[in-house]
């Protein structure tokens, strides 16, 4: 049952090849894994030879676990479900209809339904039918059933922007598009076009429905329903109907109950909290005035879109710089107010005299150091003079602890200003950073 088809080697170790096409939580997985074997390298290799050497361990331990164990887990995973369903199919078919079209989204979400793949093909070369492709085809259309009911009930134009392609490439059969882009981040409708989709395959199973080609996907799968032998049966009319019930289905249930109610499902950032409590703090109508940002930091220049930090890089959190700091010392770069101060001590927010709003966050991820190395001298709320010292911090322990303390500083409430940014690389605190002039 578990037998899997040996097409390399490793070292002398048999590898089983696994396309992870589709699927998403193996790939995850891996990224998940590598991404702490390189956190972990990285507290123990050299700074010096941390730019070659760190990926190279990396991918060294990570691609063979990869290839070893979890591709292997996910196949043999697969296989076991579909022998399991087979063997329910045997005893009770509308219930292996159920289970197996309830889960297929899922298990494609997985990676396991490539395990289920070989068998079908098996009982295809063998029997001359499958009954396992049949139960699970009512699924995309379920899928697509959910997404049209999201176009039409949502009120969110990205949404709407989103359903058209995703419910046109379902009716071919691929769903990615629906499920990754508006089903699974929604839940509801994801939920929802899997009970459909259960709903489907148990028809299927019920009518014993059957498989008799490995045919095009979406309705250009229909034709695999004809028997070679006996033409149209009451198999073709159970797949034709579970197609329909589901469809349906996953349409009137969205649209009753899983769409229209949309909320931003993501959390925002702690960098979005400094930086929308910044805004909080500041009053409606001030008239904000020219000003020059002086550098916080002795230390290097550098672009925003340089940092390694998506939010700050786009520009999402506002206009500024990045500055490499050379000491651990973050002094005040204007005359304000502290609007904002995290308690980890990583990240301030500050409102200046003149109506600017700043952020200046510590490193990058440094919120998951939980304030260790960093000591503040300053509180939020309290008035601040520029060239005071405000956060103290310790940049080896940072970066030995496998930390960039490449530091953002960004105006948050940049729309209202002309940003001219110093042209120098190497700056001493108090140097001036970035000309505000007011639009």
């Amino acid at each position: 049952m578990f037998e899997s088809p040996i097409h390399i080697t490793f070292l002398g170790i048999p590898v089983i090849l696994m396309s992870y096409a589709s699927s998403v939580i193996p790939i995850i997985l891996a990224a998940y894994f590598g991404a702490k074997a390189e956190h972990g390298f990285k507290k123990i290799i050299p700074d010096v030879v941390k730019t070659f050497l760190v990926p190279f361990f990396t991918l060294l331990v990570v691609v063979p676990i990869t290839f070893f164990v979890i591709g292997p887990i996910a196949t043999w995973t697969g296989q076991l479900l579909g022998q399991v369903t087979l063997w329910i199919y045997h005893l009770i078919p509308p219930v292996a209809g159920a289970f197996l079209g309830g889960f297929w989204q899922i298990f494609v979400i997985f990676g396991l339904h490539w395990g289920l793949i070989p068998i079908a093909i098996n009982n295809l070369t063998v029997h001359g039918s499958d009954p396992l492709l049949s139960m699970v085809f009512a699924a995309s259309f379920a899928q697509i059933g959910a997404v049209l009911a999201v176009w039409i009930k949502t009120k969110q134009q990205k949404l709407k922007t989103l359903s058209v392609p995703a419910f046109i490439s379902g009716i071919f059969g691929v769903t990615e598009p629906a499920i990754y882009g508006i089903t699974l981040p929604l839940k509801r409708p994801f939920i929802i076009s899997c009970i459909a989709a259960a709903i489907g395959g148990a028809i299927s199973g019920l009518w014993g429905t059957q498989t008799y080609m490995v045919g095009g996907l979406g309705i250009f799968g229909i034709p695999s329903f004809i028997s070679p032998k006996e033409g149209i049966t009451f198999g073709l009319w159970g797949a034709v109907i579970a197609i329909i019930v589901a469809f349906v289905l996953g349409f009137v249930l969205t649209y009753l109950f899983g769409a229209g109610k949309e909320k931003e499902y993501r959390k925002p950032s702690h960098e979005e909290a400094v930086a929308t409590k910044i805004s909080d703090q500041t009053e409606t109508g001030v008239k904000v005035e020219n000003e020059v940002i002086s550098s916080p930091f002795n230390g290097e220049v550098k672009p925003l879109s340089e940092i390694d930090d998506a939010a700050f890089a786009s520009g999402a959190l506002g206009k500024g710089v990045a500055i490499e700091p050379s000491e651990g010392k973050l002094f005040s770069p204007v005359y304000g107010t502290v609007s904002a101060l995290f308690p980890t001590n990583h990240a301030i927010g500050i409102i200046t005299d003149q109506g600017a709003e700043l952020l200046i966050h510590i490193g990058i991820d440094t919120v998951q150091l939980d304030g260790q190395f960093f000591s503040s001298h300053t509180a939020q709320g309290s008035r601040i003079e520029k060239g005071q010292i405000l956060i103290e911090f310790d940049i080896d322990e940072i970066k030995a602890a496998g930390y960039a303390v490449t530091t953002p500083v960004v105006v948050t409430n940049h729309d209202q200003y002309h940003l001219i940014a110093t042209g120098e690389t190497e700056l001493k605190a108090g140097d001036r950073l970035i000309e505000l002039q007011a639009k």
